[in-house]
């Protein structure tokens, strides 16, 4: 492999994105037919190793990037990305689990709706039809605790649990069965 065809490889790992040929140019300091040349060659030896790795063209530039027969690896190694919403979405559902989505919903608001889809899929927790109620059961996975490195929630939780359905049935205003008693 030429000099130029290794800094390229070396500025697409560095930068983890695609970029386009004026911007590795422009990086690697050398032309725009350089650059062509030495991303041919990369996407040539790429193709004739056998490696985990390929320098592919996208929309957005040149990539280098694990091929798509590794995705499913990647998401049992590499760490789950959430927002702060998500996180703490996650989190009451771990201080509660198993907890109802309605009783979610009614602590974090109708945002947690997206956040249960976006935490199933990434595998931190598990929804499933409660038998007794309209309403889907939720609880956190293995998964979560193992990227959380926890074993076991602390019970004292269960308290705060019952002191927070305890505000929640003091905030409602009572119900016209209650009225007419």
């Amino acid at each position: 492999m030429t000099l130029e065809a290794s800094k390229i490889e070396a500025i697409l790992y560095l930068k983890g994105k695609p970029l386009l040929i004026g911007e590795i140019a422009a990086v690697a300091k050398c032309d725009r037919a350089t650059a062509e040349e030495g991303i041919i060659e990369l996407i040539d030896e790429y193709a004739r190793r056998d490696s985990a790795l390929e320098v592919i063209e996208t929309p957005q530039g040149y990539s280098l990037q694990l091929r798509s027969h590794f995705h499913e690896l990647v998401q049992t190694l590499i760490p789950v990305e959430l927002g702060v919403g998500a996180l703490r979405t996650l989190a009451a559902i771990a201080l509660n689990s198993p907890m109802l989505q309605s009783d979610l919903i009614n602590l974090r608001g109708s945002g947690a709706y997206q956040h249960v889809v976006e935490l199933v899929e990434q595998g931190c927790v598990r929804k499933r039809r409660s038998g007794d109620s309209r309403s889907f059961s939720l609880q956190v996975t293995p998964k979560f605790h193992q990227y959380f490195q926890i074993d076991q929630l602390p019970q004292p939780f269960s308290n705060i649990k019952k002191e927070r359905q305890l505000e929640l049935e003091l905030e409602s205003p009572p119900s016209a069965t209650a009225e007419s008693a």
